[in-house]
């Protein structure tokens, strides 16, 4: 039972560390033989590759017949495009060497770069392919200004990769979706109908992640304070989520935003200071994934708004699930993901249709009911839906179903 993991997000990277490894170390406890090939930027590789490898090391230790071996390439960042099919190219020599190597069962290909080399594998040397594709990856970059189809290149890129979609559905042996929203949009394309899907949203570590393990009384006394976690980037609509955070300040002058990210600081200054909110109600910190529960727990409320649009059918927020183990009611925005089922089933806050000052000050009024549900109702809504436990059982499922391995044996 030898898998081959390839993502070209880092382990280095934030993502890596909470969206990759939490997982593959806990499936390589129930057997699985795992390599993991991925591709690292040099920065973070710098800051953070001793903390992985301490952290492989330690694994190893306490699960001595565990396997997880981590491999890397470096990533390219430029040119445009060129730089995507050098590091293809380079992924795909050691994906081609360790299999030479392994003998791999299965190649678990995280997103569509890396898919590129998995469906290659999977027809000249019959390893079985699992298309892991975290969302609709071509749309994502449509919809966030990243390729312009007006340009002929970006272009023919788009309609490559969209070629390139339908062939690693069809061929396949097992796809995942973060959403069930877009399983039942992939089904309904033509060819897709039986395309065997599991749906397995980010999942969060519920040991790191719990409410109950955060020290209260050495915290300090803080006014009420909304938190924001994570980075600003493409999909995050800061400017809407600052004009709500004003319209709060009519109600609760004393309020506090407070953003736990690794973006430049001025990036949220200067647009809070756009919108003439003053600064001293504003708190922008750096935080480890290890430090993020601390930061979360000093929030009373959490709020993070993402655009609306069709690829975003696909997503299912990291974010979503840490703070709800961490007890903390969510202000969101529908039409994304699954959050309207989400919302319905476990009442978790507040989930908005429109970013106009009508419906801030709805969901404003709404406050002391969404404060007042019960931090262990909204922790297990995370236990039941987001915990690793389950997306680890889930991924056991698809790799028995893949490896036709019986249910009850291993």
């Amino acid at each position: 039972m030898k898998i081959l993991y390839l993502s070209y997000d880092g382990m280095t990277d934030p993502l890596g560390q909470s969206q990759v490894l939490p997982y593959l170390l806990e499936l390589s406890k129930l057997g699985y033989q795992i390599t993991l090939l991925s591709t690292e930027k040099a920065q973070n590789f710098q800051l953070r590759s001793a903390t992985i490898q301490g952290l492989l090391e330690e694994h190893r230790q306490q699960n001595p017949e565990a396997v997880l071996d981590w491999h890397y390439i470096s990533y390219t960042k430029k040119p445009p495009v060129l730089s995507t099919l050098k590091d293809v190219k380079t992924l795909r020599k050691k994906a081609f060497q360790l299999h030479q190597k392994h003998q791999f069962d299965v190649v678990h290909c995280r997103s569509y770069v890396t898919s590129l080399v998995g469906l290659q594998m999977k027809k000249k040397l019959g390893v079985r392919f699992i298309f892991d594709m975290r969302g609709f990856w071509a749309n994502e970059r449509v919809d966030g200004g990243l390729w312009n189809l007006s340009n002929p290149v970006f272009r023919v890129i788009y309609n490559y990769f969209k070629r390139k979609e339908r062939h690693f559905l069809v061929a396949a042996d097992y796809t995942i979706s973060l959403t069930k929203n877009a399983k039942d949009e992939i089904q309904n394309w033509p060819g897709c109908r039986k395309t065997p899907i599991e749906v397995i949203p980010c999942c969060v570590d519920t040991e790191l992640f719990d409410y109950q393990k955060v020290n209260r009384f050495l915290m300090p006394h803080h006014p009420f304070t909304i938190s924001y976690l994570g980075s600003i980037g493409t999909w995050y609509m800061l400017e809407e989520m600052l004009r709500f955070f004003k319209r709060v300040l009519l109600f609760y002058p004393n309020a506090q935003f407070l953003f736990i990210t690794t973006e430049p600081p001025h990036l949220i200054y200067d647009q809070a200071k756009k919108l003439d909110i003053p600064e001293t109600h504003i708190k922008v910190e750096k935080a480890e994934r290890k430090e993020v529960p601390d930061k979360l727990a000093q929030s009373d409320i959490s709020l993070f708004f993402i655009k609306p649009l069709y690829s975003k059918k696909a997503s299912s927020a990291t974010k979503m699930g840490e703070i709800l183990a961490m007890g903390i009611p969510i202000i969101t925005n529908n039409n994304v993901g699954d959050h309207q089922m989400l919302f319905e089933k476990y009442q978790f806050g507040s989930l908005i249709d429109k970013f106009d000052d009508a419906t801030f000050d709805y969901a404003i009024d709404q406050l002391p009911a969404t404060r007042g549900i019960a931090k262990e109702k909204l922790r297990n809504a995370a236990l039941e839906y987001y915990s690793l436990k389950k997306g680890v059982n889930l991924y056991d499922k698809v790799y028995r179903e893949v490896l036709d391995i019986p249910v009850n044996d291993r």
